[in-house]
């Protein structure tokens, strides 16, 4: 799950929506400082997530980095996940640093992401 959420964040990196939709599962969850948005389908999902990337974009965004990252099995098909990133501008400054957590669920086609909650990095959940 750790190469998933990496792999994740890469494509996250590219700022195109459609990059990012097959990790996440149908449906799914966003919580941000914004608000909750239900997404019951991908299509749902490039709506909610296309203001996060253009105002990355305007900022000047080109990547995203886990620093630390906890994973933690609850059952055979559920997940957790808590970790902070640095985001980065194209020349290599630092943007900002951010905590996300997210529920994982297994699937026919793999681990997708069902939840994804935004928060404070001083607020990563530390998984024993």
């Amino acid at each position: 799950m750790t190469s998933l959420l990496n792999d994740y964040a890469r494509a996250y990196g590219k700022l195109d929506v459609q990059a990012i939709l097959p990790y996440y599962h149908e449906p799914s969850v966003l919580i941000t400082t914004r608000g909750v948005a239900t997404m019951p389908t991908h299509a749902a999902m490039a709506v909610a997530f296309k203001p996060l990337m253009d105002g990355l974009r305007a900022r000047g965004y080109a990547r995203s980095e886990f620093t630390t990252l906890n994973v933690k099995r609850l059952s055979a098909t559920t997940a957790l996940a808590s970790g902070a990133a640095v985001r980065y501008k194209a020349d290599g400054q630092e943007l900002e640093r951010i905590g996300a957590t997210y529920v994982l669920h297994e699937t026919e086609n793999g681990w997708k992401i069902a939840v994804t909650v935004g928060h404070d990095v001083e607020n990563v959940i530390r998984l024993e």
